[in-house]
């Protein structure tokens, strides 16, 4: 974030300037290519040098089912979802340095990875994989990501 030049009113102590930032913007991002959200969020939203993506579900985006009843399915509709949200920022996999995945199952866990390895190749974001009781529209998977955009 770039310095503010001026003192910040909300902050009551005497700051240096460098150490005082102004807000980033923050900018919806939206991909026709990945399903339209479900709920009251956006696909993704840009904020400084960050993109925080919201968790995709398997839908297709053309007909807003899960389709896939597999886990192998579902997983590889969830990280074709992901690249066409990345790329209506201009970004792609190499970007994300952080994901969440989400299964109702972990004993799909061997399955979701051997997919999620192909796809992200040598690069390897920080992962968090949980186990959660239920998905919306009673997914198997669900998985989000962070992604940093180049200044």
């Amino acid at each position: 974030m770039p310095p503010c030049h001026a003192p910040c009113p909300q902050v009551t102590l005497d700051l240096p300037a460098a150490l005082c930032f102004v807000p980033a913007a923050m900018q919806t991002v939206h991909s026709d290519s990945a399903p339209a959200a479900v709920g009251p969020y956006s696909q993704a939203i840009r904020s400084g040098h960050l993109l925080f993506c919201a968790g995709q579900l398997p839908l297709n985006p053309e007909t807003m089912k899960i389709e896939a009843a597999d886990i192998a399915g579902q997983t590889s509709q969830v990280l074709t979802n992901i690249k066409a949200v990345l790329a209506a920022a201009d970004l792609d996999l190499s970007h994300v340095v952080k994901t969440t995945v989400f299964l109702k199952d972990l004993g799909d866990f061997a399955t979701m990875n051997g997919l999620y390895s192909d796809a992200f190749g040598s690069h390897k974001p920080a992962r968090s994989t949980v186990q959660v009781a239920k998905l919306p529209l009673d997914a198997l998977v669900e998985i989000e990501v962070i992604a940093e955009i180049a200044p």
